[in-house]
């Protein structure tokens, strides 16, 4: 297994990926109209517009995608990040797919010239990011109205 950038080629595969992620891990937790409002904004051409925002990397097994994730930069602070879109494949979750994603994502050039580093966790994957260091943002520890839980991680830029 490999992480590398996501190509256009990828979208069909990645949605397809997510959707799966969606309706099979993610429906333990979330009501069936939330999922299906989930899969409706990650269509192939919602990915293809997220990748052109973001630095968007795969997990490749071979020649299947089992994972993906993306880190952009906050227009609004120069210094900060968001990390989004950390999907993993049902059956390939808990192998250490997703933590290699991360890895990538936080040797990615964004997260590296960030004091600070967003993101929003659904109550299926929030125990793994708390795991890799992510805290609550601002001590808030209830999900927003979306279901998700703000998370942020704090670092120190030596220049």
């Amino acid at each position: 297994m490999y992480i590398r950038r996501f190509t256009e080629q990828d979208a069909n595969e990645v949605s397809k990926l997510i959707i799966t992620t969606f309706q099979i891990s993610n429906s333990k937790d979330y009501p069936s109209e939330v999922i299906k409002e989930l899969i409706s904004r990650h269509q192939s051409d919602d990915i293809l517009k997220k990748a052109e925002l973001a630095h968007f990397y795969v997990a490749q097994e071979e020649e299947k995608i089992i994972g993906c994730g993306a880190i952009s930069s906050n227009e609004q602070a120069k210094d900060e990040s968001f990390i989004s879109s950390i999907f993993v494949l049902p059956e390939k979750q808990g192998q250490g797919v997703g933590r290699l994603i991360i890895e990538a994502l936080e040797s990615d050039g964004l997260f590296l010239a960030s004091k600070r580093i967003e993101l929003n966790a659904s109550i299926t994957g929030l125990g793994f990011y708390i795991k890799l260091g992510y805290t609550f943002k601002n001590g808030i520890t209830e999900p927003d109205k979306e279901g998700l839980y703000c998370l942020e991680k704090r670092r120190i830029i030596m220049i």
